[in-house]
C-alpha cells in the first residue's frame, strides 16, 4: 500500500502551482476545471512518484493556521543532502520565506529546516 496523493486547497492556484515547480521541481498536468461547480485542479508530480494535488472553489474557508493544531500541518520534502537543505533553506529566506526552524540535526536524527511556505502551509526540508 502507498498513499496515492495528498491535496490541499489554496486561494491562489497558480502562485501555489509555481511554488512547487521552483521550489521542489514539481512537474504539473495541464489542470482541470469543472464549469458546473468552478472547481480547478493541478496535479503536482515529484521525483519519486508522489503526487499533490492542489484545488481551488469559490467560497472556500480560508482560517488562520496555527503551527500547533491538530489535523495535517506539514509536508516534508527530502532532498538527499544536508547541502541541499542548506541551499533551498537559504533561497526560500532570501525569497521572503520565514524560516521558523533549522537547518539543524533533530532530537530524532532528522537533519532539516522548517519554512512557512505558500499561504501560510508548513513546509519541511530533509536531507
Amino acid at each position: 500500500m502507498h498513499i496515492e496523493h495528498i491535496a490541499m486547497y489554496v486561494n491562489d492556484l497558480e502562485n501555489a502551482k509555481d511554488f512547487f515547480v521552483k521550489y521542489f521541481n514539481a512537474k504539473s498536468n495541464e489542470g482541470y476545471h469543472n464549469k458546473k461547480t468552478d472547481f480547478y485542479s493541478y496535479f503536482l508530480s515529484f521525483e519519486d512518484g508522489a503526487r499533490l494535488e492542489i484545488m481551488n472553489r469559490p467560497q472556500m474557508n480560508d482560517d488562520e493556521k496555527s503551527l500547533n493544531r491538530t489535523g495535517y500541518i506539514h509536508i516534508a520534502f527530502s532532498l538527499g543532502s544536508k547541502k541541499a537543505v542548506d541551499e533551498l533553506t537559504e533561497k526560500m529566506k532570501n525569497d521572503g520565506y520565514t524560516v521558523i526552524s533549522g537547518p539543524r540535526t533533530t532530537g530524532d536524527g532528522y537533519y532539516e529546516s522548517c519554512i512557512v511556505g505558500i499561504e501560510g502551509n508548513q513546509i519541511e526540508i530533509t536531507e
